[in-house]
C-alpha cells in the first residue's frame, strides 16, 4: 500500500514539475501556444489529484462538508482570478469604452462559469455516474424501470447546500434591477456563504469512511503530521492551479481565435471551461472511486461558492481599482445573462430537492444548456437568423427554465417542504448548546 501511495503521489507531483520549472525560470513565456496549453494543462491535472487526496484525508478530522467546501474554493480559485482581472480592469478604465467592455466581460465570464458548472458539470457527472463501468456496484446509482429512469441518489445532508443555493438564486434575480452589482449584493451573497460555513463548522466529524489508496495511507499519519500534510497538499495544489489555469485558459482562447471563434464567445465559454477543469477532474476522480455522493456534494458546493462569493466580491475588486465605492456596471445583454443563469440554477435545484437526479433529467439539463450556447454561437457567426435579438433569445431560455422549474417545485412541494424543515433543524442544532445531534437530523 505504501509503495502504491508513494507512486501515485510521485506521479501527480511529476505532472506539475514541467510547469513549475518553466514558471520559476521564466521559460514559460517562450513557449508556443500549444506547448503552454499542454504543460499548464498537465499541471492542472496533477494538482487536481493532489487537491482531491488532501480533501479526502481531511475528512478524518473535520466535518466532511467543510472539507468539501475547502476543496471547492481551491478548485474554483482560477475562476475567481480570471473574473477578478476583468473586474479590476473595469475599475481602472471606468468611464471609457475599455472599462465598459471589461465590466461586461466580468459578468459574461461569471455567468458562463456558473452555467457550465450545472449544464456540463451536474448533467455530465450524473450521466458518467450511471453509465460508467462498475456503476452497478455504486450504492448511489438507482436502477429504475422506464425510459432513461436510472438515477443518482444524493446524500440527504446536502440539503443545507441546496437551500443556501436556492436563497442565493432567488437574490440573483434581483441583481440586474439595481443597475449593477453593488454593495447590497455583496452583503447578501457573501453573508449567505459565511453563514453556511459557520453552520457546517458546527457539524460533527462523521464516522470514518473506508478510503483506499493515497487518502487511506495519509490518514494513518499521527494527527499533527496528517494536518500538516493536508495543508501542504492544499497549498501546493492551490498554487499550481492558480498559476497554471490562466495561461491554460488564455492558450485555449488563442487556439480558438486562430480557427475563427469570436473572442467574446471564448471569454464567456472556453476560458471558464478551462478554469472549471480542476473541479471537474476532482469530481470524476471521486465518482470513479464509487464516491458519487461526495463528487456531487463537491459540485454543489462549488456552485454555491461561485454563486455567492464570486458574484459578491466583484464589486469589491471593482471599487478597489476605481479608488472609491462603485457598483460594477454592465449592459442589458449581461442582465439577460444573469437572469438566464439564475433561471438555470432555479431549474437545477428543482431537480435535486428529492435528493436524486435521473438520466432523463440530466439529459434535459445538458440539452437545454448546449442548445442555448450553440444558438448563441450560430447567431454570432451569422449562420442562424431569427426574428429576435440576442437579449430576447436569452429571455426565451430564461422563461423555459422558469416554467420547467416552477412545474417541478409545485409537483415536488412536499419534498421542498421537507428539505426546508430539515435545513431549519440543522441550523437550530448547529447553534444550540450542548446538542450532540448529527448534522441533517430533523
Amino acid at each position: 500500500m505504501n509503495r502504491q501511495a508513494f507512486g501515485a503521489l510521485g506521479g501527480a507531483f511529476a505532472l506539475t514539475l514541467p510547469w513549475i520549472v518553466s514558471y520559476l525560470t521564466g521559460t514559460a513565456h517562450g513557449f508556443s501556444t500549444g506547448v503552454t496549453v499542454l504543460v499548464s494543462g498537465l499541471s492542472v491535472l496533477g494538482a487536481s489529484f493532489l487537491l482531491a487526496w488532501g480533501a479526502e484525508t481531511a475528512e478524518k478530522d473535520v466535518p466532511r462538508a467543510f472539507a468539501i467546501a475547502v476543496l471547492a474554493v481551491l478548485a474554483v480559485a482560477p475562476e475567481y482570478a480570471v473574473d477578478a482581472l476583468y473586474a479590476w480592469n473595469a475599475g481602472v478604465f471606468a468611464g471609457t469604452e475599455r472599462g465598459v467592455e471589461a465590466g461586461n466581460l466580468a459578468v459574461a465570464n461569471m455567468t458562463g462559469a456558473n452555467r457550465i458548472l450545472i449544464g456540463i458539470g451536474w448533467a455530465g457527472v450524473a450521466l458518467f455516474t450511471v453509465f460508467r463501468h462498475g456503476s452497478a456496484e455504486d450504492p448511489a446509482v438507482r436502477s429504475r424501470d422506464g425510459f432513461l429512469a436510472d438515477a443518482v441518489s444524493l446524500d440527504r445532508d446536502i440539503g443545507l447546500e441546496i437551500v443556501f443555493l436556492f436563497l442565493a438564486t432567488l437574490w440573483a434575480f434581483l441583481v440586474p434591477l439595481g443597475g449593477g452589482i453593488d454593495i447590497l449584493d455583496m452583503a447578501v451573497l457573501v453573508g449567505l456563504y459565511v453563514a453556511y460555513i459557520a453552520i457546517v463548522l458546527k457539524g460533527d466529524v462523521e464516522a470514518d469512511e473506508a478510503h483506499v489508496g493515497v487518502p487511506a495511507y495519509l490518514q494513518t499519519f499521527p494527527k499533527p503530521y496528517r494536518a500538516a500534510t493536508v495543508l501542504g497538499l492544499f497549498a501546493y495544489s492551490g498554487l499550481m492551479i492558480f498559476t497554471a489555469v490562466e495561461p491554460f485558459a488564455h492558450g485555449l482562447e488563442q487556439l480558438g481565435q486562430s480557427i475563427g471563434v469570436p473572442s467574446f464567445f471564448m471569454i464567456q465559454w472556453i476560458a471558464p471551461l478551462a478554469s472549471e477543469s480542476p473541479e471537474l477532474i476532482v469530481v470524476v476522480y471521486l465518482v470513479n472511486k464509487a464516491r458519487s455522493t461526495a463528487g456531487f456534494n463537491a459540485l454543489i458546493s462549488s456552485k454555491l461558492n461561485q454563486w455567492t462569493l464570486l458574484i459578491g466580491t466583484l464589486v469589491l475588486v471593482y471599487s478597489l481599482a476605481l479608488g472609491q465605492y462603485g457598483a460594477l456596471p454592465f449592459d442589458q445583454k449581461q442582465s439577460g445573462e444573469i437572469w438566464l443563469t439564475a433561471a438555470q440554477s432555479f431549474f437545477a435545484i428543482s431537480l435535486l430537492i428529492n435528493f436524486e437526479i435521473s438520466v432523463r433529467e440530466a439529459v434535459v439539463l445538458l440539452v437545454l444548456f448546449l442548445s442555448q450556447v450553440l444558438s448563441e454561437f450560430l447567431l454570432i457567426r451569422g449562420v442562424l437568423v431569427i426574428p429576435i435579438s440576442d437579449y430576447e433569445l436569452l429571455l426565451v431560455f430564461t422563461g423555459i427554465y422558469l416554467v420547467l422549474g416552477t412545474g417541478l417545485f409545485v409537483a415536488r412541494r412536499r419534498a421542498l417542504k421537507g428539505i426546508l424543515t430539515q435545513t431549519a433543524g440543522t441550523v437550530r442544532n448547529a447553534f444550540s448548546t450542548g446538542s450532540d445531534r448529527p448534522r441533517g437530523a430533523d
